[in-house]
């Protein structure tokens, strides 16, 4: 949460940690790890954590500590109860369970991308993963997974046994439309009629083959809009987009934005596209689907699984393929009023399956098992 851009993780973590302080069980407490921020970070986490019992700061900064807990220093994380981290960044250490009863580490591992797509990640990024997981393996109390999908991927890579379970996330509390809705779609300068994408502007994203789809024969000439911070690697929107021969007015990236503008993005788009390479989850999906926007994604399986054909997928393999694949789908939804409606109210009733109370209920029932 502290994260110089939370991101996915950040919320996740935010969202999953105010349930789990709603839910605990009569005789437990919820307190915070923190690494080394300032007095104004700090209370502001504690802010976005009613009920929170404590919150712990340790004494290195985040890179630093996301280092010590690499190589296995514990930094001052010992004989804290039930730990359960929102990602690989954990004081995984060896636990005497027979003299420290109630000690307990769990993990989560959100996806499989440094072991399946490392080239989109940092060499840095790609060994931490890799690093963390291996001392998951050996000192891990559970593994915690958002997908059925992720969790067969995960095996083929780090054997971790009979440890791993299931939990999933779920739409954000935060995404509200705002009061002057209307008022701030002029401000945004929004289109009557518009795609949206959501994402980090990265090369696993897809946007690249998206942006190319638009310049595909009888496509409908509706804008894409692009919701996502800038990330790294060779993905520039312009540049793509000129060389598909697309005028600049028809891709349009707005970067960073906050919780209500998305919710009125997604609920004013009429298309949402998630062309994805690899995802552990894709909470974007679940989002859309909840303001009753049709999705198209790629067939990534934990898409897949997380819609449960109340969308439409598109085969991402083939790269010279996609494009066009993605083109076709696009078409075919916003020329099918029929399809249309279907996508609509079955996505929206898709994502209702999804609960942050439930992920949090089955968390607290994990460590009760453990």
């Amino acid at each position: 949460m502290v994260a110089t851009v939370p991101g996915g993780i950040g919320r996740y973590t935010e969202e999953l940690t105010r349930e789990l302080i709603a839910t605990r069980p009569r005789g437990c407490d919820v307190e915070g790890l923190i690494s080394k921020v300032s007095p104004e970070e700090q209370s502001a986490a504690l802010a976005k954590l009613p009920g929170l019992s404590g919150l712990t700061q340790l004494s290195l900064p985040r890179r630093e500590l996301a280092r010590a807990w690499q190589h296995g220093f514990a930094t001052g994380a010992k004989g804290r109860g039930m730990i359960h981290a929102t990602s690989l960044l954990a004081p995984l250490r060896k636990i005497d369970h027979v003299n420290s009863i109630g000690e307990q580490v769990a993990v989560t591992i959100h996806d499989v991308v440094p072991w399946t797509h490392p080239e989109t990640l940092t060499k840095h990024g790609v060994a931490w993963h890799k690093g963390l997981a291996r001392r998951a393996r050996r000192y891990a109390d559970a593994i915690v997974v958002p997908t059925h999908a992720v969790a067969a991927e995960l095996q083929e890579f780090v054997n971790f046994g009979d440890r791993i379970r299931v939990i999933g996330g779920a739409v954000s509390s935060k995404l509200v439309l705002p009061h002057n809705a209307d008022e701030r779609a002029a401000e945004l300068d929004l289109p009557d009629e518009f795609m949206l994408t959501v994402g980090t502007l990265e090369p696993r994203k897809g946007l690249a083959p998206l942006i190319k789809a638009l310049a595909q024969p009888n496509v409908p000439e509706l804008p894409l809009l692009i919701a996502g911070p800038d990330g790294w690697g060779d993905v520039d929107v312009a540049h793509v987009a000129a060389a598909a021969g697309l005028p600049p007015e028809r891709v349009r990236a707005m970067g960073f934005v906050s919780d209500s503008d998305l919710a009125l993005l997604l609920d004013r788009a009429s298309l949402f596209v998630y062309p994805s390479l690899a995802e552990g989850f894709g909470l974007p999906v679940i989002e859309a689907m909840n303001f009753g926007t049709p999705v198209v994604h790629s067939d990534v399986p934990a898409l897949l699984e997380v819609t449960a054909g109340a969308s439409v997928s598109v085969e991402r393999h083939d790269p010279e393929g996609y494009p066009e694949r993605l083109a076709e789908a696009i078409t075919r939804v916003l020329g099918d009023g029929e399809l249309f409606e279907r996508l609509s109210v079955g996505g929206y009733d898709r994502s209702r399956a999804f609960s942050w109370r439930d992920s949090a209920e089955k968390v607290w029932q994990l460590h009760a098992d453990l």
